[in-house]
């Protein structure tokens, strides 16, 4: 006969074991009943028979559970035990039954709590070993119910807290835990969290404190806070939803509910983020939020001081790629870079599409020279390998690059400045580098005449409506464009073929000259750039304006009244601006 070898044996123990944790969680179950059963009993009934069977249930408890490896459990039922240990004293059998009825009432009041306990225990092992079984599908289900996110959970009630802590990582999230405000704000200044469940009543500080810590730091003002309360007030409901709260859920509650209001929360949130600070052409972040966040990580750095560099990119001969190949091509190749810059960052490095084909990267914790060997190996991977395909045909880039580390003084803009002259300087040195940013890397004296505000992009207002032109800058000034206008056809050809012009925003009709006349004329002259768009307004919708507008190289048409929400919108798409 074979012997057993101990892998073997080993596996066997562990599906004994795993069998037997099954059948025990069933059996406590109905244990549980049984108690919550006998401690409903009236008055009248409460006897010491009673109170034994109490003891028994509780006493079983104690001593099965940790052989099964339920040690939360055990210390529960060991506190149990202590409350109804006077039951089997054989001497109060002879107690009047006045006395055994106080016993009994003081071990019930006792026992409340613990049972509460208990039942949450089982809730969080059943859900272990349901885990457990189906490890394959939940592995491939938890992440995609916590989007990848990290909760903090605040609360004074250790049971409590240590539950939710437990379901929560359950279900695929990363979670942290606080007692109070103080070690809440321990946790919030350490790492980054998406969404803070926050218990009202605490001591020393009630929750109250933590609203104004996390509100008024702009660096955790946009995190999903949900309130949990004991007091269902509606005083308290207003003023938290006054503070900044994202929900009030008031105790008891289910866990189920607050498991989705939380997932829907942080999903609302997330899609929010994907559509506002989010480039819609590459996906990575967009020159709004980089506005925002590297204000952020200056304040960080002051309260922590350490190095930061920032990185200008900048694709090279972009233009050649759109005029040989087209725009579409040139679309997969923003794409592709931004995918391969991404691919060689840390998650705490921020990358984001400046505008057109210029990408910018802010490296916490990084000083000049190390964050340009970095994107010194980047740009050797750009090299090696194609970044997008045509039909079969492999697009190969390169890029310039300028790194900028930050100094005490500097201000924003004067940092992106330095960053984008040296990668300017890069450019003049026949591109395909990296370079940190020294004095001397001015544009204005590298290139004589060449200056940062030149390098924007252009946008011609071509209208005699002076109104609305004005109206025009007013809504679009906040672009990283320059503007020129026109007050008539014959001026807007004469700027078109004197000066570079990216986008120009045409009227239909016009003295002198109209729109679609002057498109015209360039077209039979063909002195329109291919890098010219053309976005005309008109009052008239006929459709064979439409058409004309388009067979003359038309790239969007709006009509009047229009939307200036969806004209910002196509100004972005035509100039390539994040």
């Amino acid at each position: 006969m074979r012997q057993t070898t101990p892998e073997e044996r080993i596996r066997r123990e562990e599906k004994l074991m795993k069998e037997g944790r099954k059948k025990y969680i069933g059996e406590l179950r109905k244990q549980l009943a049984q108690l919550s059963e006998l401690s409903m009993i009236q008055e009248a009934d409460m006897n010491l028979d009673i109170a034994l069977k109490l003891y028994r249930l509780v006493h079983t408890l104690k001593g099965s559970a940790p052989m099964f490896g339920f040690i939360r459990i055990g210390a529960i039922a060991e506190k149990l035990v202590r409350h109804w240990e006077w039951a089997q004293d054989l001497e109060l059998s002879v107690i009047q039954d006045n006395l055994i009825k106080n016993e009994f009432q003081t071990s019930l009041a006792g026992s409340t709590n613990l049972m509460q306990q208990l039942s949450m225990e089982l809730d969080i092992y059943e859900q272990e070993l349901d885990l457990d079984e189906h490890q394959e599908q939940m592995s491939k289900r938890a992440p995609m119910m916590a989007l990848g996110s990290r909760l903090l959970v605040i609360d004074d009630d250790d049971v409590l807290r240590s539950y939710l802590v437990r379901r929560f990582k359950l279900e695929g999230y990363e979670v942290d835990e606080g007692r109070d405000v103080a070690e809440a704000q321990k946790l919030l200044r350490e790492f980054t969290y998406d969404l803070i469940l926050l218990d009202l009543m605490m001591h020393p500080q009630s929750g109250y404190e933590l609203f104004e810590f996390v509100k008024e730091d702009p660096t955790l003002k946009w995190i999903s806070l949900v309130v949990l309360s004991g007091r269902d007030h509606i005083h308290d409901k207003v003023r938290c939803f006054y503070l900044g709260a994202d929900d009030f859920i008031t105790k008891p509650f289910q866990y189920e509910e607050l498991s989705a209001r939380v997932y829907s929360l942080l999903k609302r949130t997330k899609d929010f983020e994907q559509m506002a600070f989010r480039d819609p052409l590459t996906g990575v972040y967009n020159r709004r939020y980089f506005d925002h966040q590297v204000k952020v990580e200056l304040q960080r750095i002051e309260r922590y001081p350490s190095p930061m560099s920032l990185v200008f990119i900048d694709i090279d001969r972009f233009k050649s790629i759109n005029d040989t190949y087209g725009h579409h091509i040139g679309d997969l190749v923003l794409q592709g870079l931004a995918h391969l810059l991404q691919n060689h960052l840390r998650a705490t490095d921020v990358l984001a599409r400046f505008g057109g084909e210029e990408f910018v990267i802010i490296f916490p914790g990084m000083s000049g020279p190390q964050t340009l060997k970095v994107v010194e190996s980047i740009l050797e991977h750009a090299r090696s390998g194609p970044v997008a395909q045509n039909e079969g045909q492999a697009i190969h880039i390169t890029f310039s690059a300028g790194v900028c580390e930050w100094s005490n003084g500097m201000t924003v803009e004067e940092w992106i400045r330095k960053s984008d002259d040296a990668m300017y300087t890069a450019k003049q040195n026949g591109r395909n580098g990296a370079l940190l940013y020294s004095q001397g890397m001015s544009a204005a004296e590298i290139a004589g005449t060449v200056t940062v505000q030149e390098r924007k992009k252009s946008i011609l207002i071509a209208d005699d409506d002076r109104i609305l032109r004005s109206i025009l800058v007013s809504k679009l000034k906040h672009l990283p464009v320059t503007f020129v206008e026109a007050v008539d056809g014959e001026e807007a050809y004469s700027i078109l073929k004197s000066q570079q012009i990216d986008l120009c925003i045409l009227d239909g009709l016009m003295p002198r000259l109209d729109g679609f006349e002057m498109l015209e004329r360039m077209k039979e002259e063909s002195s329109k750039s291919e890098e010219v768009r053309i976005l005309m307004l008109s009052g008239r919708s006929r459709e064979e304006d439409l058409t004309r507008g388009l067979e003359l190289g038309v790239d969007t048409y709006m009509h009047k009244p229009f939307s200036m929400v969806e004209l910002e919108v196509k100004v972005k798409q035509l100039l390539e601006l994040g």
